[in-house]
């Protein structure tokens, strides 16, 4: 028994000295010194092996010395508060000691929307403020600000920059950079003819994003303010990428005396890979290029001086050859698949042309007082040609792929030709002078500005129609050949503006129980129909001494939009020129609660709103083309509730979520139609005149749902993965000039998911580069996958409206891209 008990002691002194030994084998240690930009030591700076919960801090000198696990792959995250995180890898040899250097830059925490450290922002109703970093690494076939809204505020077509907010159009949306007003092109009808935006995501410092609720400063629109500001550099910088889709250039710098500080970006996109895969098939040859410039001259500490220009050109051409769509129809009774070839001949050719130049000079005359003054130049030149004829058959199309006709019409019910011919230019130059005022008085700030606009516009439109169908000329007259539209007009107008607007921001209490009040009024006055508008707004808020950090808020305002080109066309070419503004009362109250969740700053805000509207101008939207009627005839409501999450779903990866029920719809004045009694032959007997009533407005769509999500490795933080996860339910489709039926179809729900995959390529250390090295100035190089569209949905962006030999009509949809890859290479330096 002794000798038993003598071999199991002997035995684990052996087993627990072989692994203290192996123990001892594989440790290794990480040390260094942790210093800022002026290579001044930083102490209690987080030293942390990348998914532990446990690190250590440097000490008073900046120096640190951490135990590791040899011969395994790990990251060492070093981070302090107000300064860049940094990250850094290591596989080391047993008993190997690593020393490095740190250098942890000024900059703003990963969590800009959440950490927010100015209250006034989450007291301002509406204000959505996304990080503008995060843009470049957005998966979104168009790269851009405007796609980062869209998961705010929902979307239905990823071609297009323009996007919808509560219930308002396209035309409803007020853009500004540096505080000059920037417009969009306006003869766009698809989203696949549009370029780049106005706005260069590289150039960006700041994004205030306003859904609604916003101020008497902001213009004359009535859904939403989307206010850019771009970057003042402080020292010489840029950046470039290169991907399939776009590519681009950016320069940053300021001369040696820090007066002079320039922005330069340069950009070029095709869509032809996006486009190469749509359902017409033929030779598309997109393009577009853009300059931007922004310098800035400091005369003073109390003067300077700001100039801003923009020079961009898109072109799109098409020599359409084939398209088949194809569709089912499911009903108790039957169930069909329909299809339609159609062979195409001829060519579109498309141009829109923009320039820009702005000029402000800003004096701080002292810390309470700040004045500025602009004037700005914007010109539209835009042109479409379009010479397209086709033939077509429509019929049931065979999906048995056994048989030999699989993919082919084989149960015809109609058959045609058509021809569609359009001439159109369109010059829109607008010229602004306007100045506006600061006054800080502590806790009582006024706000004052005044502005006037002349633009000149000059259209014409010769656009016709023929349509032939079983050999017979549609619309049918025996005596004559009639094309089934025709639009031929001219306009030539001016029109001066003038507006203004004065404004008060209170604030009242202290810090622990505070209230602030913004009251204010607008007015506008222009030329073409010599109307006066006056829109008085308010907004208030209250942060309550709770232990919760929560602030409520809420607005009440006037918010009118006086007409300009797109709405004064009516649907036969002519111009309103007696149109009047469309008119709106808006509500709108919420709050913002700051919290922690999953040991992480979290925030979470909700709004309600309601917009009653008078002298509506009635719309349709096909794919991003509004047609308007040119008539003050309709009154409308749109109500509502959003719901928005922003915060650390992962550690250190920022996300947003939002989710958003809505519904609005529209009365229309003489929208009446007849109502028929048919006998036992189908023939009319008898007769009633009604009222259509309320009917859902083209952007009536009640579930709005985006999420953009971050995450990385476990093991390495410069393996990153972005998702965009867009979906909207169904929207109405307008049936033409029919009242009874009007937005009587349905576009099936939008869903749309994205992803991107990046690793970083090369780091901010540079100590590890040769001196030679041809990446020695560069901070980072990061290379990007992105796979668009990743659960290849055929998403319906419109109808193609097909009659049968026995007249009846039928809908084919018009489909928006499938799943493409991408790929992009970005460089900083």
């Amino acid at each position: 028994m002794k000798i038993l008990i003598r071999q199991i002691l002997l035995t684990a002194t052996v087993v627990l000295l072989s692994l203290a030994a192996h123990s001892q084998k594989k440790s290794a240690y990480v040390s260094g010194k942790v210093i800022d930009e002026n290579e001044n030591p930083l102490p209690n700076v987080s030293v942390t092996i990348l998914g532990k919960l446990t690190g250590i801090t440097t000490n008073d000198s900046g120096y640190f010395r951490l135990k590791v696990q040899a011969e395994k792959a790990f990251a060492v995250v070093f981070s302090y508060t107000g300064r860049q995180t940094e990250q850094k890898n290591f596989i080391l040899n047993e008993n190997e000691e690593e020393n490095v250097t740190i250098r942890l830059e000024r900059g703003t925490n990963v969590l800009q929307e959440v950490v927010v450290t100015n209250q006034q922002d989450r007291t301002e109703v509406g204000l959505i403020r996304p990080n503008p970093k995060t843009i470049i690494n957005l998966p979104s076939a168009v790269t851009g600000v405007e796609s980062m809204i869209k998961i705010f505020v929902g979307s239905n077509n990823e071609l297009t920059s323009q996007y919808s907010v509560r219930g308002g159009s396209y035309d409803e949306n007020l853009i500004y950079v540096n505080d000059f007003e920037v417009f969009r092109p306006y003869l766009v009808r698809n989203g696949q003819q549009e370029g780049l935006s106005f706005i260069n995501p590289e150039l960006v410092r700041n994004i205030n994003f306003y859904n609604g609720g916003f101020q008497a400063k902001y213009g004359d629109k009535m859904s939403s303010v989307l206010d850019i500001q771009y970057k003042k550099p402080k020292k010489f910088g840029g950046s470039a990428y290169i991907g399939i889709l776009e590519q681009g250039l950016h320069l940053e710098g300021i001369t040696a005396k820090n007066k002079l500080s320039y922005l330069i970006g340069v950009r070029n996109r095709s869509n032809k890979n996006l486009l190469s895969r749509q359902a017409t098939q033929g030779n598309y040859v997109p393009s577009s290029t853009d300059l931007q410039l922004l310098m800035n001259y400091q005369f003073n500490p109390k003067w300077q001086a700001e100039l801003f220009g923009n020079i961009s050109k898109t072109k799109f051409s098409l020599n359409p050859e084939f398209s088949q769509l194809s569709t089912s129809v499911f009903s108790p009774f039957f169930t069909q698949s329909l299809g339609i070839d159609i062979y195409f001949d001829g060519q579109e050719k498309d141009e829109y042309s923009t320039s820009m130049i702005g000029v402000a000079l800003t004096n701080q005359v002292s810390r309470k007082l700040k004045l500025k003054w602009l004037a700005s130049r914007f010109e539209n030149n835009e042109g479409e040609n379009v010479d397209i004829s086709g033939a077509y058959l429509f019929g049931e199309r065979d999906f048995d792929k056994s048989q030999p006709t699989y993919g082919q019409i084989i149960n015809p019910l109609g058959a045609g030709v058509f021809q569609n011919f359009s001439r159109n230019k369109l010059n829109i130059e607008n010229w602004n002078i306007s100045h506006k005022g600061n006054y800080d008085m502590g806790k009582n700030a006024w706000q004052w500005g005044l502005g006037f606009d002349k633009t000149s516009i000059a259209d014409k439109l010769n656009e016709w129609e023929a349509q032939d169908s079983a050999g017979y000329s549609i619309p049918f007259n025996p005596n004559q050949l009639q094309l089934s539209k025709v639009i031929k007009s001219t306009a030539n107008l001016d029109i001066n503006k003038i507006s203004g607007y004065l404004q008060d921001n209170i604030l009242f209490g202290d810090s622990l129980n505070s209230y602030t009040l913004t009251a204010g009024v607008r007015f506008n006055y222009n030329s073409l129909n010599k109307e006066f508008l006056v829109s008085p707004r308010i907004g208030a808020s209250w942060k309550p001494n709770w232990k919760r950090d929560i602030i409520f808020r809420a607005a009440l305002g006037a918010y009118h939009q006086p007409p300009f080109y797109r709405e004064l066309r009516r649907y036969d070419g002519t111009v309103n020129t007696n149109l009047k503004a469309q008119k709106s009362w808006q509500g709108v109250a919420g709050f913002d609660y700051n919290f922690s969740g999953w040991g992480r700053a979290m925030r979470f805000t909700t709004e309600a709103y309601y917009k009653h509207m008078s002298d509506v101008v009635p719309y349709d939207i096909d794919n991003v083309r509004v047609r308007y009627f040119g008539e003050n005839i309709a009154k409308a409501y749109a109500a509502g509730i959003e719901f928005r999450l922003f915060g650390e779903l992962v550690k250190d990866a920022e996300s947003w979520i939002s989710l958003g029920f809505m519904r609005t719809k529209e009365d229309i004045q003489g929208d009446t139609y007849k109502d028929y009694t048919l006998n036992d032959q189908n023939q009319p007997v008898d007769s009633v005149t009604k009222e259509k009533g309320w009917v859902r407005r083209p952007t009536d769509r009640m579930i709005t749902f985006g999420m953009f999500f971050q995450d990385y490795l476990a093991t390495n933080k410069n393996i990153k993965m972005y998702l965009n996860l867009l979906y909207g339910s169904n929207l109405p489709y307008n049936i033409p000039n029919n009242v009874k039926y009007r937005n009587g179809l349905e576009i099936p729900s939008y869903i749309r998911i994205d992803i991107g995959f990046s690793a970083l390529l090369l780091d901010s250390d540079r100590s590890r580069r040769r001196s030679h090295s041809p990446f020695m100035g560069f901070d980072n190089i990061w290379a990007s996958l992105e796979v668009f569209n990743l659960i290849d949905r055929a998403n319906t962006i419109s109808y193609l409206l097909i009659k049968d030999f026995s007249n009846t009509t039928y809908t084919m949809p018009n489909r928006l891209t499938p799943r493409l890859l991408n790929f992009k290479i970005v460089a900083r330096w």
